[in-house]
């Protein structure tokens, strides 16, 4: 009888861990779910209060605790009087008026400009809670690539300029062809002295195999319906006809582009800078592609004091097979980066 007791026990157990197995099992597979459903993550990241932790890190390290003491007391008088002041203004029915928000915005454009997917969210984010005495602060590098993704790449920031948002877009690095595309929509370029700009300009490249497989008796056939349907093709035999018609299609695209720049900084010579030609910082300066030459990082330490600073950035959620092919890339890049330098310093010596 105890056995029997006991081993009903010992199965009761058993049944409750098991069921709380499942239910752990069960709570895992979704939020995995949900989680999948998401396509990407909003993140809000507090650059003024980020500057705020670094000064008070080297306060500590640089005063002594004399000094340190009397700051913390001062701060904690300026706090006090500060909320004491608002309650009382609340009580009047006097509300302190918002703080003017900066929002920061990192784009790194591709050939394809598919980094169009997240701007489009961390626009559409920014709009949601913006007003007219907010601005968006744009961290652009971009040596262009398809018209049609850099068109739409412009667009989304024509929705500021459209809301009445102030947008000041900054070049550290590269903005050239579809980069520039994107720049020109800002009311205020900045860029640093050696960044690369311009470069308005169209370039098409198609490479024909038609020779080698002539020489090797493989024939190639396309059929199309429409004269203009296929002007240019790889594998067949091209002809003058379809060669004119794409450098029109080009001179066509070109002509957008130039129309397209003149509109948002009309006072550009464009007969002189629209020649697919690229300047540094201080020559664009000189010729009205830019309007001062400042890094991004100057700008916001400026912007520091006057406004509330917040980095805006959407994550799209990646595949396991897109995770391993982004670190193999950045692996191979890295390899290239030092198998350059090591050439390098063998040259120099």
């Amino acid at each position: 009888m105890e056995f029997l007791f006991d081993f009903g026990l010992f199965l009761a157990k058993a049944v409750t861990i098991v069921v709380a197995i499942i239910a752990v099992i069960g709570t895992v597979v979704a939020l995995g779910s949900k989680q999948k459903s998401k396509k990407g993550d909003l993140e809000v990241i507090d650059l003024s209060q980020q500057l705020e932790d670094t000064q008070k890190c080297l306060e500590e390290q640089l005063l002594s605790d004399a000094e340190l003491k009397s700051r913390h007391k001062a701060q904690k008088k300026e706090a006090k009087l500060k909320k004491s002041t608002l309650k009382k203004r609340a009580k009047k029915g006097d509300f302190e008026a918002p703080e003017a928000q900066l929002y920061v915005i990192d784009f790194k454009g591709s050939i394809d400009a598919k980094e169009v997917s997240s701007l489009r969210e961390e626009i559409s984010a920014i709009l949601s809670v913006a007003s007219a005495q907010d601005e968006v602060f744009v961290r652009l590098e971009s040596g262009g690539g398809m018209v049609h993704g850099y068109g739409l790449a412009a667009s989304q920031l024509q929705r500021l300029k459209d809301n009445n948002i102030s947008l000041t877009i900054s070049v550290d690095k590269v903005a050239a062809s579809g980069g520039y595309m994107m720049a020109c929509i800002a009311d205020k370029i900045i860029a640093a002295p050696f960044a690369i700009l311009g470069s308005i300009g169209v370039i098409a490249q198609i490479p024909n195999f038609n020779k080698l497989l002539k020489k090797h008796d493989i024939e190639f056939e396309q059929l199309t319906a429409g004269q203009y349907k296929r002007t240019l093709t790889m594998f067949g035999e091209n002809d003058d006809l379809g060669r004119d018609k794409f450098k029109q299609e080009l001179q066509e695209t070109h002509d957008l582009f130039k129309q397209f720049v003149s509109q948002h900084r009309p006072n550009l010579d464009m007969e002189k800078i629209a020649t697919g030609e690229h300047w540094y910082g201080l020559q664009a300066i000189e010729l009205d592609l830019i309007d001062k030459i400042q890094t991004s990082d100057d700008y916001l330490m400026q912007q520091l004091g006057k406004r509330h600073v917040v980095q805006i950035k959407y994550s799209k959620h990646k595949k396991l097979t897109e995770k391993f092919g982004h670190a193999a890339s950045l692996a191979l890049e890295n390899s290239l980066l030092k198998l350059m330098q090591v050439n390098l310093k063998n040259f120099i010596k």
